[in-house]
């Protein structure tokens, strides 16, 4: 069994499940709940939004970050649990495996497909990445 888990958790619902599932499985390792702040999903914001988007964009995802914490905290307390949280800025999958490898993670979860953003378009790209490049087991919930 693993010491350390890391969850990748967006606030969608397969990673909601991808938490519940490491809550579940692993119930005695410390538990992390990663969210990543992706600047490519600000190119988007920016283009429908214009320069006012694009002076708010890292306050807005910093919130954002903020509020899918509390509800990955609130989910892990409904099942007796707690788990730290932290947020990074960079590419989803690169972010992962790097916080991951700086941490001494022992496992990573995640759901198969994100809730936002073009990686939402490209279907599972980072949920591949990361079980492609990943030195430790990598669960993927769908």
């Amino acid at each position: 069994m693993p010491a350390t888990v890391l969850v990748a958790f967006d606030g969608s619902p397969l990673s909601e499940r991808a938490l519940t599932y490491a809550i579940e499985t692993f119930p005695d390792a410390h538990i992390t709940s990663v969210y990543v702040i992706n600047p490519a999903d600000s190119v988007i914001d920016v283009e429908a939004g214009g320069l006012p988007v694009a002076e708010d964009w890292y306050e807005n995802a910093k919130e954002e970050a903020t509020r899918i914490h509390t509800t990955a905290t609130d989910l892990a307390a409904e099942r007796d649990s707690e788990l730290d949280t932290v947020t990074e800025v960079g590419k989803p999958a690169r972010a992962i495996l790097e916080y991951a490898a700086d941490n001494d993670i022992d496992q990573i979860v995640m759901g198969s497909h994100g809730r936002s953003g073009i990686d939402r378009l490209l279907l599972g790209s980072v949920a591949e990445r990361v079980t492609r490049r990943a030195r430790i087991p990598v669960t993927v919930i769908s």
